[in-house]
């Protein structure tokens, strides 16, 4: 597998700086098969979603207020409450938001000192990964499109995709997206239009699954539907490369099937989105696996953390998986 493929953003932009330095001794370890050594051994890791809501440093002109001091504060609390390796961030505002928290995240004791930053069409708000592991590959996607009725749309926030090197052993392809919200827009029918972005993310998945039929992938995100829906079915695909849901759901005790038809899914609390318009709580985050990543699966430690105050941060709950080191 190639190690490195340059992209738009890479962790560091300063052919000077000493993150960039770090990260040519980095890709001189990865290429050894050293990289590992930076990081613990500890057996298992943990991979979560986070959609942090306008988390921007300064106001723009549909999104008129910069994240609150008492909002980031929030955001933290949650993420330390995860425990994360791999965190993947939805609506990030610009790359020094993206540092900000960061920093702050490694004052409090968790450190991230690897990043990935996919800028699309969406001039506001962002996907990013904060990583404690290396990436040996980077295949994010900033400029995809679709034609829709005749024209021509953007994948709006674009597909962050890099392959996350765990340890010398282990490695895993994590792809993170953001789908078309349910907000009308003139251009086009919303639902259509998250069904085309669907499509675009499945088409990647399947070309790693072309690559390596076995290949451990985590597909993640804000995919701003149901489970049961068109565009969220179409990530999830069909037979023997079907994704495998973690579905992730707060810790209170149930632990029951559905009393009344085992097809359905048990009737546990995995909301992860407040929708103020209708007051309604919704599950529109996932983590998703394929087959060959779901062996490494630690369903014990997969769950939705309870945070008081949790939406002082975030319309969104964070979800959050584990997984073995060993590749089973």
């Amino acid at each position: 597998m190639k190690i490195f493929a340059p992209i738009r953003f890479m962790g560091a932009r300063n052919p000077g700086c000493p993150k960039m330095k770090s990260n040519f001794i980095l890709s001189l370890l990865l290429a050894l098969g050293l990289g590992g050594v930076l990081h613990s051994s500890a057996e298992t890791f943990r991979v979560a979603a986070y959609n942090v809501e306008n988390y921007i440093d300064a106001p723009t002109e549909s999104r008129p207020e910069a994240k609150s001091p008492a909002a980031k504060a929030k955001i933290r609390e949650s993420i330390h409450a995860l425990r994360p390796d791999v965190l993947a961030l939805e609506e990030m505002g610009s790359t020094n938001a993206l540092l900000e928290l960061q920093q702050a995240l490694k004052n409090e004791g968790l450190d991230f000192p690897y990043w990935e930053y996919v800028a699309g069409a969406d001039t506001n708000i962002h996907v990013a990964v904060l990583s404690r592991f290396p990436f040996a590959a980077r295949r994010s996607h900033p400029d995809d499109s679709f034609l829709l009725s005749g024209r021509r749309f953007q994948v709006s926030r674009g597909i962050l995709e890099v392959d996350v090197q765990v340890n010398p052993q282990y490695r895993f392809t994590l792809f993170a997206a953001h789908l078309k919200s349910k907000r009308p827009v003139p251009e086009a029918d919303e639902a259509e239009q998250r069904f085309e972005e669907a499509r675009v993310l499945r088409e990647k998945i399947d070309a790693r699954f072309a690559a390596s039929p076995t290949a451990s992938i985590v597909v993640l995100g804000d995919f701003n539907d149901t489970y049961n829906s068109k565009s969220t079915r179409e990530i999830v695909g069909r037979d023997k490369f079907k994704l495998i849901d973690t579905r992730p759901a707060e810790r209170n005790g149930d632990n029951q099937p559905n009393p009344h038809n085992p097809r359905y899914f048990p009737r546990n609390i995995t909301w992860t989105h407040y929708y103020g318009v209708e007051d309604t709580y919704s599950r529109i985050d996932y983590l998703l696996l394929s087959p060959g990543m779901a062996h490494e699966w630690v369903r014990t430690n997969t769950f939705i953390p309870t945070i008081p105050n949790w939406g002082l941060g975030s319309d969104h709950r964070p979800i959050v998986a584990e997984f073995s080191v060993t590749d089973r």
